[in-house]
């Protein structure tokens, strides 16, 4: 695992702006890319000051569907990127440009057919792009939603 770009590890001082600011995940040949993506998330959240609200579960959530389709569905995960501004950015690279599409009637109760509906529902927009070596799948939350969403408790 490689982490490429800056890494502060220091946590985002009050009224400081984290606009601008990407972080990237090397997960090519990564063995449970899934877990460490999230790892890799919750750090980001944390250090950009986003964490501890049910919308900043809602990020590692969309973190942890879109990594698991690249890995069963796309040949596996190749980068996660995230970018800070008025809105969090999860980029999740893999190396098909075959695009993503929605199981056609997933069945309540049982697993699989249900993450891009789950995508869907919790991001404010989402969508792919594609690229010389594959294709990216993206999800975007509202940085607003981030600061004020309801305290998890913890």
């Amino acid at each position: 695992m490689e982490t490429i770009g800056p890494e502060t590890g220091d946590r985002r001082p009050a009224g400081l702006s984290v606009a601008g600011q990407r972080r990237r995940l090397a997960l090519a040949g990564v063995r449970g890319p899934v877990a460490k993506g999230r790892d890799f998330a919750r750090q980001a959240l944390l250090d950009w000051g986003w964490s501890g609200t049910e919308t900043s579960e809602d990020a590692l959530l969309l973190v942890s569907e879109l990594l698991t389709n690249a890995a069963l569905h796309a040949g596996g995960c190749i980068e996660l990127a995230l970018s800070a501004g008025e809105v969090l950015r999860i980029e999740v690279f893999d190396g098909t440009t075959t695009p993503p599409h929605r199981h056609p009637s997933p069945q309540r109760g049982l697993p699989g057919g249900h993450g891009l509906y789950i995508v869907e529902r919790v991001s404010d927009r989402w969508g792919t792009h594609t690229h010389e070596d594959g294709k990216a799948v993206w999800a975007e939350i509202e940085a607003s939603r981030l600061t004020s969403g309801r305290s998890t408790g913890l």
